[in-house]
């Protein structure tokens, strides 16, 4: 979840919160595969907002909500997730290629100069050093440590150690563990609420300038593609 997304929310939480009133209740569709740690974390944040003001969330979950996605969904008081929907994926995962062999095969030389005895751990360029992996594996099995503790916070009856091994699940799967409340598509959970009360869709847009349209375009397609990619990457095609 980028800058522009996470802004996004804060509006449109920010939004609900200020004409909300006794009894209303939120409901967000979410569909997410997760991505950076900071990114998903703050937007978590933002759906606490709602929480934190006594208003019930429920997130509806039609095709995924894994690892940064399942982050924001399990901040909600309930959780409903259509029977195939994949939900999960409690891990952290990072790599990244080093291209220092095939520089000095044609000799070429890096130079990398920090400040600090772990400001780059593992490089690009340069040679990594096995203290530099060790440091990288550490704060990458802190980043899960944080995340687990998060989610069994928001999931209190979650047995943790059990859902937390990076697998994600399909949505009846996912009820069997406790990861969600309820099997549902978003359409039926939105037609139930219509039933004598008033739904209002809140939906945060700025207008934007022609370049920044077909930027914006360009860059929405490819993150259709990266999620295509990844849920065909985890699951096989039918």
């Amino acid at each position: 979840m980028d800058a522009h997304e996470v802004n996004a929310l804060r509006e449109e939480v920010t939004a609900v919160l200020a004409v909300a009133k006794p009894g209303d209740r939120a409901v967000v569709r979410l569909e997410s595969p997760g991505g950076v740690v900071h990114g998903y974390g703050l937007a978590a944040s933002q759906l606490q907002r709602l929480r934190d003001k006594n208003i019930p969330l429920t997130v509806t979950v039609d095709k995924v909500a894994a690892s940064g996605g399942y982050m924001m969904a399990c901040v909600a008081e309930k959780i409903i997730a259509a029977p195939f929907a994949i939900v999960g994926s409690i891990g952290v995962v990072a790599q990244i290629p080093n291209f220092n062999r095939f520089l000095k095969s044609k000799d070429i030389d890096i130079e990398l100069h920090t400040a600090g005895q772990y400001k780059r751990t593992l490089t690009l360029l340069g040679e990594n050093t096995e203290e530099g992996r060790q440091k990288f594996r550490e704060d990458l099995n802190e980043t899960h440590h944080l995340f687990k503790e998060f989610v069994q916070r928001m999931r209190p009856a979650l047995d943790i150690e059990q859902v937390a091994t990076g697998e994600h699940w399909y949505g009846q799967q996912a009820l069997e563990k406790g990861l969600v409340d309820e099997i549902n598509t978003s359409d039926e959970v939105i037609l139930g609420l219509m039933e004598g009360r008033e739904v209002l869709n809140v939906r945060y847009m700025q207008r934007k300038k022609l370049i920044d349209r077909v930027t914006g375009s360009a860059a929405e397609s490819a993150d259709r593609l990266l999620l295509r990619w990844w849920q065909r990457g985890q699951k096989p095609l039918m």
